[in-house]
């Protein structure tokens, strides 16, 4: 299976191989939640947050930065460092390595983050860039926000519209496929700039400034329904997912449409989802909006009814019960390779 490890291996592979229990770690390794939270033992804590980029290849650099830069920023923390280990096919390393510097300073300047630090090689059997990343931030204790703090009754939102990053991605390093399936140029190139929407530190930060959410998450892998399946697992609710009320842009539509993909299911950075109190859906709605970003009220928490989401969709309901939601995109790569 391609994609994120299954929480069952993750369980019975990965965390039972930790290393040494240290009490200063106040969330570690753990599914849906995401970053680590380290006390300071001064009231503060440190958030530090690692992910990879290995489905896209055009704007790879862009993204490394902004991806984990949101999952530190759904803490309700600001980051402020970033180390990367980059790992470049033999073929043009050089020129590829021009490109994804220049993508890595310019997103690292607009969030007011330094790169600190990293490891960057030619590999050999690569056909693309990928790159590891780590995001880090400081914070009051008394100020973060988990993914696992979702009460029951609290109004589920997202903002922006689903897959934003995922139509970048079809848009650039499947445009040739979309362009043979007859999608215009014009779709494509409204679409690659769905890359600058891809940041959520802005709307992350005021909405926890406020107080005004119980949990944050940043639905990356698995798109807008793997994020909900994550934050209910974490909290251990049922999420009544209103699938029809998920904002999908035109450009997305079509795009995903035509490639056959299930815009739920694809990769949704850009977008930022959060419960929310009935008493503060208001107020979290309009500072969204004062950003000039949308918010749309999408589902509800539930108390744990024996399943992770109930999607209803048009008169129909279906459970889902496993976290682990293989995006979209995987599929994808696989079925271009395996035609090569």
């Amino acid at each position: 299976m391609v994609g994120k490890v299954s929480p069952k291996l993750m369980e019975k592979i990965v965390y039972k191989n930790l290393g040494v229990v240290d009490p200063d770690v106040l969330v570690g390794p753990a599914i849906g939640e995401d970053a680590a939270i380290i006390d300071l033992k001064s009231g503060g804590a440190l958030i530090v947050h690692n992910d990879a980029i290995t489905g896209a290849s055009k704007f790879l650099g862009w993204l490394a930065v902004h991806i984990v830069a949101n999952d530190v920023a759904v803490r309700g923390v600001k980051p402020r460092w970033f180390l990367m280990s980059l790992f470049l096919p033999e073929k043009d390393s050089e020129k590829l390595l021009e490109e994804i510097m220049v993508q890595i300073n310019k997103a690292a300047n607009e969030l007011g983050i330094m790169v600190i630090g990293g490891h960057t090689e030619t590999t050999p059997g690569l056909d693309r860039p990928i790159v590891g990343t780590t995001a880090i931030g400081i914070s009051e204790k008394s100020r973060i926000v988990t993914t696992s703090g979702a009460q029951a009754g609290d109004y589920v939102i997202m903002t922006k519209n689903a897959a934003i990053e995922g139509t970048a991605i079809l848009c650039t390093d499947f445009a040739d496929i979309l362009r043979s399936k007859g999608v215009g140029e014009d779709i494509l190139e409204c679409g690659s700039d769905f890359l600058m929407k891809v940041s959520v530190v802005k709307e992350a930060l005021a909405l926890a400034d406020k107080g005004l959410v119980t949990a944050m998450h940043d639905p990356t892998e698995g798109g807008i329904l793997g994020g909900i399946a994550e934050l209910a697992y974490a909290s251990r609710k049922t999420i009544e997912f209103w699938a029809d009320k998920v904002p999908i842009a035109e450009e997305t539509r079509l795009v995903t449409e035509a490639l056959g993909v299930d815009v739920l299911k694809l990769i949704s950075s850009g977008s930022l989802i959060a419960s929310v109190p009935p008493s503060n859906l208001n107020e979290a709605i309009n500072t969204v909006q004062s950003f000039g970003v949308e918010a749309t009220v999408i589902g509800r928490v539930k108390e744990y009814a024996d399943c992770l989401v109930e999607v209803i969709k048009g008169s129909s309901t279906t459970v889902l019960n496993d976290v682990y939601v293989t995006d979209e995109l995987f599929y994808l790569w696989k079925k271009i390779k395996s035609t090569c």
